[in-house]
């Protein structure tokens, strides 16, 4: 996916499935995410292996593809909407969001996630994240 122009949208697969998370980056945003979701503290997400380990680069980091934990594609697929309408509000309170992202649209935003995370998990797939900067 990383050499795709336009990445995993373009992407000329149509199974190919994507949620578009554009304004959220994998690193902090993602591992606060995942630190709500399981109570599980950020220092101890960012010891996980596969937490935003880079399994393609291009352009020197303009392009890349990070991995998701198991852990966070594991409490995405579990979460319920209220329980995901629910994180989302101190979520958007973390200070990598300035104070510019709304809970609600957060929200509708972790629906499609858990929804992929679902998905992908029924398949016995993991999650990615594709990175333009």
């Amino acid at each position: 996916m990383i050499d795709v122009l336009g990445g995993p949208r373009a992407a000329s697969d149509p199974g190919f499935e994507v949620v578009e998370l554009k304004g959220i980056e994998p690193l902090v945003q993602l591992g606060k995410l995942e630190g709500l979701l399981t109570g599980v503290d950020c220092d101890s997400v960012a010891e996980s292996p596969r937490w935003a380990h880079a399994v393609a680069v291009r352009h020197d980091g303009e392009l890349l593809v990070v991995s998701l934990t198991d852990a966070v594609q594991a409490a995405l697929a579990a979460a319920t909407e209220s329980e995901l309408r629910e994180v989302a509000a101190p979520w958007s309170q973390i200070e990598e969001f300035w104070g510019q992202r709304e809970p609600a649209d957060l929200a509708e935003t972790l629906i499609e996630l858990a929804a992929l995370a679902r998905s992908a998990t029924a398949r016995h797939e993991r999650l990615y994240c594709w990175v333009s900067v």
